[in-house]
């Protein structure tokens, strides 16, 4: 079965159904009919139809499960913090038709269940990022430990709870909240990182940290536990669509007048489509 990942759609509904077309069309060419799709979060936010993009990829992994699915991204668990009040909506959210749905706790309640990483074929597929510290092993376990709260009967006390950037380095000693919170912002917020792996947050818009500061790409830190394997992500938009030996990174700002990019992971092969429309926005996340 071919598989394809794609990157954050943010609410841009008719180009992820013009790729999703595209990969069809591309299974098809290679002799297969049904081909695995796999979406890197943040699905909604920020784009001109979050609600039809969360509606039509509910129904699509309903409808192919094990085939389609979807990690929750950053954009994603603030939906759903913000649908039971355990947080405010910003003044850039798109959020408000989602909202006011009738179908709303349905989706909502479809979101909570998305799992944080999935482990396909020597490819570690997340949101953001891993810990420099964390195996491909450890980053399912501990992946796996918030599903499991957010899944369970404590889901909105652990959204109330979840915002923050602290504690911004990983300890295998870390309990209760202060864990919980570590690795979700690892997972769907982490961008640069100190050479002992703790998290920056204040550099959100550059590919780098600023000169002198010591700051690197997650990613590009030495001795990272999971450079035994394909880490697959989105999130940055300013580093654009990243193809290394062990690296996939596909956010390719189609929110932003950039490109919404699938990437085969057997055989590297690109599909994009155009998002020029959204050019009016600031390029910026």
């Amino acid at each position: 079965m071919r598989t394809y990942a794609i990157g954050d759609l943010q609410g841009c509904a008719h180009e992820a159904q013009l790729l999703i077309d595209r990969i069809v069309d591309d299974a098809h060419q290679h002799g297969q009919t049904q081909p695995r799709i796999l979406f890197v979060g943040d699905l909604i936010n920020r784009g001109p139809d979050s609600l039809t993009a969360l509606r039509r990829m509910k129904a699509l992994s309903e409808e192919n499960p094990g085939r389609i699915e979807a990690l929750l991204g950053n954009h994603d668990l603030h939906l759903i913090a913000v649908a039971v009040g355990a947080q405010r909506s910003s003044r850039s959210d798109t959020l408000d038709e989602i909202l006011a749905a009738p179908d709303r706790d349905e989706l909502i309640g479809w979101l909570r269940q998305r799992p944080l990483a999935m482990l396909l074929d020597a490819h570690l597929l997340v949101h953001a990022g891993v810990a420099p510290q964390w195996s491909a092993a450890q980053t399912m376990a501990l992946a796996h430990e918030v599903e499991a709260v957010l899944r369970g009967d404590g889901w909105i006390d652990f959204l109330g709870q979840m915002y923050g950037n602290e504690p911004n380095r990983w300890d295998d000693s870390l309990t209760g909240m202060a864990r919980l919170r570590c690795i979700v912002n690892a997972l769907t917020r982490m961008r640069l990182c100190a050479l002992d792996g703790s998290m920056d947050f204040l550099h959100k818009e550059s590919e780098s940290g600023p000169e002198g500061s010591g700051l690197l790409p997650w990613f590009d830190l030495p001795q990272r536990a999971t450079a035994d394997v394909t880490v697959v992500f989105g999130h940055w938009s300013a580093l654009g669509l990243v193809l290394r030996p062990n690296l996939v990174g596909l956010d390719s700002g189609c929110v932003w007048g950039g490109k919404l990019t699938a990437v085969c992971l057997d055989d590297r092969s690109l599909l994009q489509v155009d998002c020029p429309e959204y050019r009016e926005h600031s390029g910026k996340k």
